[in-house]
């Protein structure tokens, strides 16, 4: 199958960037490459694009996308938590602009055999990296009640969590629960029909959570957030698309610590944490897709991109 994504906010990120010709950028989660390509359009023979991404079908199709652009062009298979490694391997100190686009691609949702669409019959898979061993399959099938119940519950906001949670131990007690559709049934049988219609479809947000449990991207996006702004050059700006409200509060509080990193009480006349400010948030508010990208893409309802610029130098940022 065609490696096929629409890039969600794709001039909002171009913008964002601030490009400059001849600077250093990363786009941590490459895809299909439709940000890389537009990024490559702004720079010059002098300037460096760095692609990473975990998924072999992604490498593949950005590797032929982004060919016209020849050497400015560096692609490595990798988390966009390896990027340390990745600049290390490089030889780069520090970039002008980091890009991440979280969440599942339109591509991984549409391959039935993925397993991340509650849409299409398949294995129970939903590997991002597919050269790691576990599979949304082993966590339904191996995780304890209470363990399933925060996976659901914590990552999937799901407030018939403990039904789901009973029906599938009772389910996996007959029988191992191995295709997309045999969870489906679970679920659907454990929510209201009622309450199903109004929340859409009744698997969403169970499919949301193991996902996220399986592919640690909650974790992921704590882990490295602050290192990517200590790479930044002064100046340079990291942006970031995420989908949904766990991912979206991670990066803003983030962000607002690296603007605002004092830890001295309110009621000190002055600072003596000598903790400093490492820049400022772009972006007083997430910027979501306009209209007309709504009616293009409905997968652009739920992003938001939030948009940090390292400015150490900058004592009011």
């Amino acid at each position: 199958m065609a490696f096929e994504h629409k890039s969600v906010l794709l001039d909002e990120c171009i913008e964002g960037l601030h490009i400059q010709p001849d600077g250093i950028y990363m786009d941590g989660t490459l895809g299909g490459a439709g940000h890389a390509y537009a990024i490559c359009r702004h720079l010059s023979k002098e300037g460096l694009l760095i692609g990473i991404d975990q998924d072999e079908n992604a490498i593949e199709a950005s590797t032929k996308h982004l060919e016209p652009f020849g050497d400015i062009v560096r692609i490595h298979r990798a988390n966009f938590s390896e990027f340390e490694d990745v600049l290390e391997q490089e030889n780069i100190k520090k970039v002008d602009g980091i890009l991440l686009d979280l969440g599942v691609s339109s591509h991984q949702l549409d391959t039935a055999e993925r397993g991340f669409s509650y849409m299409q019959e398949a294995p129970l898979d939903m590997r991002m990296d597919r050269r790691q061993d576990k599979t949304a399959a082993d966590i339904v099938n191996t995780y304890s009640s209470e363990e399933l119940f925060k996976v659901i519950r914590t990552y999937g906001e799901e407030k018939w969590a403990s039904r789901i949670v009973k029906n599938i131990i009772e389910a996996r007690e007959e029988k191992p629960i191995k295709t997309t559709y045999d969870l489906v049934e679970i679920i659907k049988k454990s929510i209201p029909r009622k309450a199903a219609v109004k929340g859409g479809h009744p698997a969403k947000r169970t499919f949301q959570a193991i996902r996220i449990e399986l592919n640690r991207e909650l974790t992921v996006i704590k882990d490295t957030l602050d290192d990517m702004v200590e790479r930044l050059n002064d100046g340079g700006r990291l942006c970031v698309i995420t989908f949904h409200s766990l991912e979206d509060r991670i990066v803003k509080n983030i962000f607002k610590n690296h603007q605002n990193p004092c830890t001295c009480p309110p009621d000190f006349p002055i600072c003596v944490c000598n903790k400093k400010p490492k820049g400022k948030m772009i972006t007083r508010k997430p910027i979501t897709a306009t209209q007309l990208e709504l009616d293009n893409n409905s997968r652009s309802k739920s992003a938001k991109l939030r948009i940090f610029e390292k400015n150490e130098g900058d004592v009011n940022a």
